[in-house]
């Protein structure tokens, strides 16, 4: 059985369903733009980076069946351009989830990311009435850190070696917005120019810290 998978347009960007017959494009866009990706890619300790494309996708397939997840295929202009993850999607009390994503080189500079992201987002609060989503981004992500600024979500702190990238454990810096903060909808106050000032704001101690690899005073 499929899990239901939403499509979500907003002008020349598109979020889909990722599907099985997405491996081999998705394999191209990874060896393609292996440079661009590689230092930000997740990786296991003590294991080698995988493109099994193939059973990725199921794997991801297999957690959105069971309603841990929404992975989602990333398009401009109708081709496949990059992957967004709604991950450790909790109900209940939490009510809340986690974004990553990644586009490839050629993309970039299109509004994909962003588009995809603000799409996501407004449809986990909207229609899966979820109130939290973050998005914990490496503070050397110059490009993923101009994404949560155009958006306006919100700085929440700085987490010590958090996800293991590129094989090591990296440090993250922490986003998030609630649903009340958007109540017209992150795409719509984005595109609208309403995003308030300051809200991705990071300390001065918090970027020294992880510049510096110690904790900020």
């Amino acid at each position: 059985m499929s899990p239901n998978i939403p499509d979500l347009t907003s002008g020349r960007i598109s979020i889909r369903g990722i599907r099985p017959r997405d491996a081999k494009p998705l394999e191209r866009e990874l060896m393609l733009n292996r440079s661009w990706l590689r230092k930000w890619e997740a990786t296991t300790p003590q294991s080698f980076i995988s493109f099994d494309t193939k059973g990725s996708i199921r794997s991801l397939l297999n957690a959105a069946r069971f309603g841990g997840a929404l992975p989602f295929a990333i398009e401009l202009d109708g081709e496949f351009v990059g992957q967004l993850n709604v991950s450790g999607i909790v109900m209940g009390s939490l009510s809340s989830a986690q974004l990553g994503y990644w586009v490839s080189e050629r993309a970039a500079g299109n509004g994909a990311t962003p588009t995809a992201v603000a799409l996501a987002t407004d449809y986990c609060f909207r229609r899966m009435n979820l109130h939290r989503m973050e998005i914990c981004i490496r503070p050397e992500n110059a490009a993923s850190l101009r994404v949560v600024e155009k958006l306006g979500f919100r700085y929440e702190g700085l987490r010590r070696r958090y996800i293991h990238i590129n094989g090591d454990w990296r440090d993250h810096f922490s986003f998030a917005l609630t649903r009340e903060d958007v109540p017209g909808g992150v795409l719509d106050r984005w595109l609208s120019g309403s995003v308030p000032a300051g809200a991705t704001h990071i300390p001065e101690g918090d970027i020294a810290a992880a510049a510096s690899g110690t904790d900020s005073p």
